[in-house]
């Protein structure tokens, strides 16, 4: 984010689930205004809502709860890290001592609740100045795996349930995810993503994760284009077969056995 200069207007995301509490943050940023210029440019109830009422408009900084429904705040930092401009983000949060300690930790600037006008005035003041958090430092302030994906397609940032993903398969530099309607294509490693979504996906290849609950089975490979693949995994409503490779096959027996039970 370039910085604005001294007479520039602030455009303010406000980010959370409690009406209450966006209206104080909202009557605070009204009372420092002649401080510091600010203008509240949008408000969500949860990061869903948020990256869907910043879409084509500039923010230069989001003011974003922790603990939301649907998207909490730290995955939607990063998501908005993805975008062309990305907002200076400040977490609001109720959080204990050791999780703020974690943000301390990271130089990630925070505001405890209840948030205080001189408080918010600071921390404003020091994000006009900053740059966004990078994703990577996001990564690991959040301990549970992302709800959503996302992918950059036309000039749009487009989200992916991770729930409607049936696999995932590197190709080159990138990483293909695939719902039943279509494919996306992600900046993602598939190792990381392996190591993010392990309870939810199995590794069937070097190159493919496929979800535990899209696969109804496996059959001999009657194709061997693939020398490494002696076996397929079917999947539920995709006619496609997915290889499963020699070396992964005896890690999955047990799992093709509990399917066929």
């Amino acid at each position: 984010m370039s910085a604005p200069t001294a007479t520039t207007v602030l455009s303010v995301l406000i980010c959370d689930d409690e009406a209450p509490a966006r209206r104080r943050l909202r009557d605070l940023l009204a009372d420092i205004a002649t401080e510091l210029p600010n203008e509240v440019v949008a408000e969500a109830a949860n990061g869903l809502l948020a990256l869907s009422a910043t879409e084509g408009r500039q923010v230069d900084v989001a003011l974003v709860d922790i603990r939301m429904p649907k998207m909490d705040g730290v995955e939607l930092a990063r998501h908005l890290s993805q975008l062309a401009r990305p907002p200076a983000v400040i977490f609001v949060t109720a959080y204990d001592a050791y999780a703020v300690q974690a943000f301390e930790l990271n130089a990630v600037d925070y505001l405890v609740k209840p948030v205080r006008a001189q408080r918010l005035l600071a921390a404003l003041a020091k994000a006009r100045q900053s740059r966004p958090p990078p994703s990577t430092l996001l990564a690991r302030l959040q301990p549970a795996a992302r709800r959503h994906l996302s992918c950059h397609e036309r000039g749009r940032l487009l989200l992916i349930d991770v729930s409607e993903i049936v696999y995932f398969r590197a190709d080159l530099k990138y990483v293909a995810a695939r719902t039943r309607d279509r494919e996306f294509l992600l900046d993602e490693s598939l190792t990381h993503l392996e190591q993010e979504f392990g309870e939810q996906f199995i590794r069937l290849h070097r190159s493919v994760l496929a979800a535990r609950s899209a696969i109804i089975g496996f059959e001999r490979n009657s194709c061997l284009d693939d020398a490494e693949a002696q076996w397929q995994a079917i999947l539920r409503e995709i006619p496609e077969r997915l290889p499963v490779s020699r070396r992964q096959w005896p890690l999955l027996k047990s799992f093709a056995r509990q399917l066929s039970s």
